[in-house]
């Protein structure tokens, strides 16, 4: 009974998600244009955001913690967060605002969702470019960042499931050296409650530690590097506190070369 009580819980907040998005997409892509972008990124996505913050926390059953909110600087700089599910991906807009985030260019073509957050400007890039993705990411990431927009970034690139961390690429330590600007480093343990790539929500309480900023010493490969790798180590050892089990060896072998 138990199990059918939360798949209903579960059905109802997808319902009430995916009709939000409609509903909201539309009259975002009314109002949206005639907005600055501080006033448009509240309106689309902070409210929408919170919307499906609220679905989750009293329909799904879904509550969050956050430790370190006070070490959130004041002035814009790259975050680089865990990537375990869709969650983090609008809590954090919640979070911190304005930003942009680093997107794939397909979800701008999700009707009334992607149309809607295309208003917004996400650093949009095909993966498959290489250099030229890594470039945009660096020109639009910079011009961000001195427009006072954070830069959201998740450096594992993709979802990965509970326990595990993945291989970061050197996307936003590269933006964080080029613009001389710190890395926020944010681990959680979503998965737990929303876990990865299945549509099942486990009620629950989503824990979010946020870090100190780490600061880059350089512009250099070098410096891009250890940047990069102090990020990785930080929330690899988050995650293990959180309650991630990790082979021994197994985070050498994890670590962006």
């Amino acid at each position: 009974m138990a199990l059918l009580i939360q798949g209903l819980r579960t059905a109802l907040f997808y319902f009430l998600l995916a009709s939000s998005a409609f509903v909201w997409g539309s009259l975002s892509l009314l109002v949206g244009p005639f907005l600055p972008f501080p006033q448009r990124f509240a309106f689309i996505i902070g409210t929408w955001t919170r919307m499906a913050m609220f679905f989750a926390h009293h329909v799904a059953g879904i509550q969050v913690r956050v430790h370190g909110a006070e070490n959130i600087p004041r002035d814009a700089c790259v975050i680089m967060a865990k990537h375990q599910s869709t969650w983090e991906t609008f809590f954090l807009q919640t979070l911190i605002a304005p930003q942009v985030q680093v997107i794939k260019r397909e979800l701008l073509s999700v009707p009334f969702f992607g149309w809607a957050f295309a208003l917004i400007n996400p650093i949009a890039i095909d993966r498959k470019a290489g250099q030229q993705a890594l470039h945009q990411l660096i020109e639009q990431g910079r011009e961000n960042l001195k427009d006072g927009n954070w830069v959201l970034i998740f450096p594992e690139g993709t979802r990965i499931p509970n326990g595990r961390v993945g291989k970061f690429s050197r996307g936003g330590a590269t933006l964080a050296c080029a613009a001389g600007v710190p890395v926020l480093p944010i681990a959680h343990n979503a998965a737990t409650c929303w876990p990865t790539h299945t549509w099942w929500k486990t009620p629950g309480v989503i824990d979010v530690v946020i870090g100190a900023p780490i600061a880059p010493n350089g512009k250099d490969s070098q410096a891009i590097a250890e940047l990069n790798t102090r990020c990785h180590d930080w929330i690899v050892a988050r995650q293990a506190e959180l309650g991630c089990i990790f082979a021994e060896g197994e985070l050498a072998d994890l670590r962006d070369a």
